[in-house]
């Protein structure tokens, strides 16, 4: 499914508010900014399977795009996908620059305190890559004690590794890609990210000189899910009644089926 420009469906909603009816009700006192025809999501350019950037159209896509859009639909609302970068989703939301969170975020007891969470979507675990030539067993993160590591800025596991106080350098990447490519050059040890994310880019062949770790036991394991302003219990709401339909009618399976997940 392709998100479609925001010209037509913000001028769809102009005109529309130029009728009574429409204007009284979006005056009453029950209605929320998201009593409109629009849903602004937003997506990263970088957590292939689930949100990325198609270079071939310059759009965001993947496999929560595609949900979000079947959301959508199910909904009655257009949905346009505005890019960000994944530490950038949780302010873009609060600030009010977009209706809807559709990407991989794991829902943690610390992210609901600024933003609210939907049902869950998919279950989401953490991973570790290292060169194939990896010399090592990598069981925990203890197994990794002393090593320069890498995670993703944005993300619960810098926290996390932080907390641990075991690593002499946690750096971090704007993308998992970017993590990935100085574990391939041999600029840290290992890296530490979502396991979905980082073993579809190992399916597509784009890091062929490393691994994820295949004995490694998850520690931070949790669910996706869509993300709201905690004030927008209507939408919550929405997307909860049109999740529940997707999951059973078998679309969100078939989404991330097809999408390999």
């Amino acid at each position: 499914m392709k998100s479609k420009s925001n010209s037509q469906p913000v001028l769809h909603f102009k005109k529309a508010m130029l009728l009574p009816a429409v204007l009284g009700a979006a005056l009453s006192l029950g209605a929320t900014a998201n009593a409109q025809d629009v849903l602004k999501a937003g997506g990263t350019p970088s957590g292939i399977p689930f949100t990325f950037l198609d270079i071939q159209t310059n759009e965001i896509t993947g496999a929560m795009v595609d949900l979000v859009n079947a959301l959508g639909e199910d909904m009655g609302y257009e949905v346009t996908i505005q890019e960000s970068q994944f530490n950038a989703l949780i302010p873009s939301l609060t600030a009010g620059h977009i209706d809807i969170i559709s990407a991989a975020m794991l829902k943690t007891e610390e992210r609901a305190k600024q933003i609210a969470f939907s049902d869950d979507v998919y279950p989401y675990g953490e991973g570790v890559v290292t060169r194939q030539d990896y010399d090592g067993e990598i069981n925990t993160l203890e197994d990794l004690s002393g090593e320069v590591i890498g995670a993703q800025v944005g993300t619960t596991y810098v926290e996390q590794l932080n907390n641990m106080g075991i690593f002499p350098e946690i750096r971090n990447y704007n993308s998992l890609a970017d993590m990935m490519r100085d574990i391939s050059l041999g600029r840290i040890v290992a890296g530490v990210g979502d396991a979905p994310i980082m073993g579809y880019h190992l399916s597509q062949d784009r890091f062929p000189e490393l691994q994820l770790a295949d004995n490694y036991e998850q520690q931070m394991v949790g669910h996706i899910g869509f993300a709201v302003d905690q004030e927008n219990t209507e939408l919550l709401e929405q997307v909860n009644t049109s999740l529940a339909r997707l999951k059973e009618n078998g679309t969100l399976d078939a989404i991330f089926e097809e999408w390999g997940l």
